[in-house]
Parts: C-alpha cells; structure tokens; sequence
C-alpha cells in the first residue's frame, strides 16, 4: 500500500496518462510517429529533479513536464499536447487510487474470512449478550461474529462501489469543454488505462466521487471499531471472555507486570476516529470555485493516501487478532450463569401469558422476582415457583422456560442465510 503512495508512483501515473495521450495523438494524426517512439524511449520518471525545479516554478505539473523535457529534447513539445494540469493529475490518481482500492477490498476478504472462521468454529458456544452494558438474553459468540462478517460483507460492497466511483479520468481540457483537445483523445486514453470517463467535467473529476471513498473507508473503519470496541469490552477484568493475542516477551505496564491489555483493539478504535476526520474533509473538497480551484489538492493529498494506507494497517491488525483471539468459553458460560437465572425472564413472563395472566399482571410478577433475585442471589427459578401469583406454571413449564438448549435452539438460522 505505502508504494501506491510514493512521489514514484504518483509521477510514474502522470508519465501513463500522457504517454497514453500521445499515442492517441498518434492514431488521430497529430503527432508524428517517430516523436511519439522517442519520447517514450527517452521519458523517466525522476522524483529529485522535478522537486528542483519545482522550487522554482510552484508548480509540480510544469516541473515534471519540464524535467521530460530536459531528457527527451525537440520531440518533447508533442508532451503534454492540448492537455490541462488536472487531466494528468486526476487521471493519473484514478490509477493510485483504483490499485488503493483493490488492496483494501482484498484485506476486507482477508478480515471477513478470518471472522466467518471463528464465527464457525463457534457457533454452539453459549455466552451472554449484552445490552447496555448489562445481561440480557443468552446468545452464541458464533453468532455475535456472525454479524460481523455481514457488516464486513456489506463494506467491501460499499468500497467497491466507491473504488468504482473514482476509476475514473477526463482529458476534457481547460474547463473541460475540450477547447484545445479532440475528445476521441480522452476516449482512447482512458479506455487504454482501463478507466471510466467523467461524463462531463469541469476542470477536475468532480469530487462527490472521493468524498464517497473517503466515506466508505471511515464507515469501514467503523466497523473494525465497532469490533475491537467489543473486544476491549469481553477482556476487562470483570467479564475475561475473549483476549487479543500476548506474545512473548511483551509487557502490559511498565509498573503493573500483571497487565494484559487490549492495546491492538484500542490502537484499532483510535485509528477510526482519524478516517471519520479524513471523510469530512472529503466533503469539504467537494465544493470547489466554479470550473475549478484547488482548495482540494492540498488536503486530498494527505487525507486520500492517509485513509488507504490507515485501513489498510487496521485491518491487517484486526486479523491478527482475530486470527489468534483467545476465547474463554467456559468463563462464557460462568458469566451466563452468574445472573441467578435473570436472563431467561423474558421466556418466564411468556409462560405465564401462555398459562392464562395478561401480559401487564405476567410482567409485574416477573418483575417482582427478578428484583428479588437482584438483590438476594437467589435463583429466578426457584422465587417464580414459590411465589402464588404463578401457581399456573408446573416444575415442568418453568424448567423449559430456563433450558438454554431451548433459547438458543434458532441460532442457526443466521448461519443458514451465509449462502444468500
């Protein structure tokens, strides 16, 4: 990823689109064929001289067609013939860009297969879920995985859309009413670099396109957030279900040696909140003077490479500690158990509706008892068969009621729609 964003390559786009541009040239006529062959001979990329001289002119288009100018000699006025700054320079990033967006789209595979992997191997681990903070209902750790991989599922197809959305160029010319270029030029090249056409530009590729990528990275980020945030809840002392991998050697506290903590996680949650910044500001580029300005060159040039290479790290971070994710499935099924039955109480108050009370007269016994069994320790179970407001239910009925076999009997049915 960090070689998409080098000052190599970034140059080395630019050298594609306009030798492409003289080829072009070429076929429609324009340019003689013997010029064309020597300035592709002779055209190198080369990163130092064109920072020289644009310290001079500031103006990084001009130096690097002047350094080709330099190593090609008289062929070299054909070089950049009737093209405009932004057609090199938009075209040439729909290039980074495009080859940005396939490693990412692989790392997303790479994440999603690694979740699906774990999400199998369990999901029949019974463990508790959680909302607000608090015991709820029983669950499996596959399937709390499982919704990862569809939330992973569903940011590949938004990245891809996106990554679609910027594989696109123009050699439209100034303004790009194609006043100085003949738009079978534009066709020809941009068919040649396997790239869409801007339907109808202004200067510039209109930037509602980047603003989508951007977006679709910070929302992919998110979700590897969303992630890690519930690892780093599943390891604190209190809860000890799942652990990111501790190797060898490492330390968690330079004061604490009994420290393991969820650092790749939170290094993971840190990083989002830079490509939820990075996305705004792909917005903000959006609205540009007219035909043009270039408010947006400067910061797309640290917010487009920032965010790929950025994602890209998280996720390989985030497979590594999936991939070696320590789960504690008996510590799983301590926590299940230490709620004195609570979290079967919704199965308990349909019994008693199915036994003939109101849903409001079945809730305030339910209720009643369970905030009993808050308080004392004493098991849901036993609090409901003792209490007279719920003679209807037999020892039968209520061990049903609290049978995880039976609470978590249809969690396969999420499994079941992977091949949808």
């Amino acid at each position: 990823m960090g070689a998409v964003w080098t000052d190599e390559r970034r140059l080395g786009a630019w050298l594609e689109v306009e030798l492409a541009a003289t080829d072009a040239h070429v076929a429609l006529g324009v340019v003689p064929a013997d010029d064309a062959a020597a300035i592709r001979k002779d055209a190198k990329v080369d990163v130092a001289r064109a920072k020289e001289i644009e310290e001079r002119t500031h103006h990084d288009v001009i130096a690097f067609t002047e350094t080709i100018a330099e190593q090609v000699g008289p062929p070299a006025r054909w070089f950049h013939y009737g093209l405009t700054s932004s057609d090199v320079v938009d075209t040439g990033l729909a290039l980074q860009l495009r080859d940005a967006g396939a490693i990412l789209l692989q790392g997303i595979e790479e994440a999603r297969a690694t979740v699906l992997r774990r999400a199998l191997e369990h999901r029949a681990t019974p463990c508790m879920g959680r909302t607000h903070g608090v015991h709820a209902e029983p669950t499996t750790f596959g399937l709390k995985l499982l919704g990862w991989v569809f939330e992973l599922d569903r940011a590949h197809t938004r990245l891809a859309q996106a990554v679609d959305g910027v594989a696109v160029g123009k050699l439209s010319g100034a303004v790009g009413a194609y006043g100085n270029i003949d738009p079978q030029v534009e066709d020809q090249v941009l068919a040649a670099l396997g790239l869409g056409v801007e339907p109808a530009s202004t200067q510039v590729v209109c930037r509602d396109r980047h603003a989508a990528y951007l977006s679709a990275i910070a929302i992919a980020g998110g979700s590897l957030d969303r992630f890690a945030t519930e690892l780093r809840h599943l390891q604190r002392s209190e809860v000890r279900e799942t652990e990111e991998p501790f190797g060898k050697g490492q330390k968690g506290s330079s004061a604490m040696p009994h420290k393991k903590n969820p650092i790749t996680c939170e290094r993971i949650s840190g990083l989002a909140r830079v490509l939820r910044g990075n996305a705004v500001v792909g917005m903000e580029d959006m609205p540009l003077w007219h035909e043009r300005d270039i408010s947006h060159s400067s910061a797309e040039r640290v917010v487009l490479a920032d965010s790929s290479i950025l994602l890209d790290y998280m996720l390989a971070k985030f497979v590594w500690v999936m991939d070696g994710l320590v789960v504690r499935t008996e510590r799983m099924r301590q926590n299940l158990d230490a709620s004195q039955g609570l979290p079967f109480s919704g199965r308990v108050l349909l019994a008693l509706v199915e036994a003939g009370l109101s849903r409001e007269d079945a809730y305030v016994v339910v209720q009643r008892n369970a905030m009993q069994a808050w308080e004392t320790g004493e098991h849901l179970r036993d609090l409901v068969l003792a209490d007279p407001d719920a003679q209807q239910l037999d020892a039968a009925v209520i061990d049903t009621a609290f049978s995880l076999d039976e609470v978590l009997a249809s969690t396969e049915i999420p499994f079941g729609r992977l091949a949808q």
